[in-house]
């Protein structure tokens, strides 16, 4: 196996089920040309038994990609990775820390954090399948399992299975009464104990993720860990990515304006293939949060991206009343 690089997972946006889809990625690229980019999750299901490979499809722009597979039968997985790999992702990351009830059902999600040695099988499975890193996401805890040992000895196990790089969302998840959004809310967030890890564990790469939303914030955690992942701040107010480019990588911040002007060619090149505006337009909503006119564009911007025939003309309108309060 090649030695990593651990700075190749300073800034990544996390994989966030109905919304990091190739559209949005492309995007996210766009604002930050370092960030580590991940799918949402695909289960290895939908892959091999599902014959699903369209879910592979993603642009070359989006590189550096991570795929996220969700599965708990280490030979599925192996399968499902070795067609991620062939597709030309550049890591395949391992779900265990989706809480959702839907997942829960196929066991895999935050239930496998209890099944430490089952997870262990899935990595070496999918390790042996692939060359790229596999690598895994999980909480700091799962129900009552909550104690430091309990993380300790699941990152152990990773160790022993050969994981590299630990993706470590710093809430516990409630498997039973919360749902997946209360699960994102409700936790408390104990960023020490990510921290703790990192300290008894300096060999593996650990990427922190959970309730970060600023540049400052994000300085902060890359004092005590390897990288960082933001979730949900880089959705509703995507430009946080550039600004996380301009102070970790010195890349000057583009224009708002500039950016959409960006997209363009992609978005063009998409309606030609049959896309509907609104499955791109959605991803582009939140980029002028806190701006002045922003509340202008995203109304223009999300009343019309249904309409049949939306094109390019629309986000150009959209800018409107952004353009008008400059």
């Amino acid at each position: 196996m090649h030695s990593l690089n651990p700075n190749d997972w300073h800034l990544s946006v996390a994989p966030m089920m109905d919304w990091t889809d190739r559209h949005c990625r492309y995007f996210h690229r766009l604002l930050s040309p370092h960030a580590r980019l991940y799918t949402e999750m695909v289960t290895s299901a939908a892959l091999v038994r599902g014959k699903q490979l369209r879910l592979l499809e993603h642009s070359q722009q989006e590189h550096p990609v991570a795929l996220q597979l969700g599965g708990s039968d280490p030979q599925e997985l192996a399968e499902a990775a070795r067609h991620g790999a062939e597709a030309g992702y550049d890591e395949i990351n391992l779900n265990v820390g989706c809480p959702s009830d839907r997942v829960q059902s196929g066991r895999f999600g935050a239930c496998l954090m209890r099944e430490p040695v089952l997870v262990s099988d899935c990595v070496k499975a999918m390790r042996d399948a692939v060359s790229v890193p596999v690598t895994v996401k999980c909480r700091i805890g799962v129900d009552d399992q909550d104690e430091y040992a309990d993380l300790q000895h699941f990152t152990e196990t990773m160790l022993e299975a050969g994981v590299e790089v630990l993706v470590v969302h710093a809430r516990k998840a409630w498997l039973k009464g919360l749902s997946p959004k209360e699960n994102r809310e409700i936790p408390p967030l104990d960023y020490q104990r990510v921290y703790r890890l990192k300290r008894e564990f300096p060999q593996l790469v650990v990427v922190i993720n959970g309730g970060i939303t600023t540049v400052d914030a994000v300085r902060e955690h890359l004092l005590h860990v390897d990288g960082v992942m933001l979730g949900r701040a880089a959705y509703h107010d995507p430009y946080v990515l550039a600004r996380v480019e301009q102070a970790l990588h010195g890349v000057p911040l583009p224009s708002r304006e500039s950016v959409l002007q960006h997209m363009r060619p992609y978005v063009e090149a998409e309606l030609a293939r049959g896309t509907a505006l609104k499955h791109i337009g959605r991803h582009l909503l939140g980029l002028y949060q806190g701006e002045p006119g922003a509340r202008g564009f995203r109304r223009i911007l999300s009343e019309g991206a249904h309409r049949d025939g939306a094109g390019w003309a629309l986000i150009e309108q959209a800018m409107t009343p952004v353009l008008a309060a400059a």
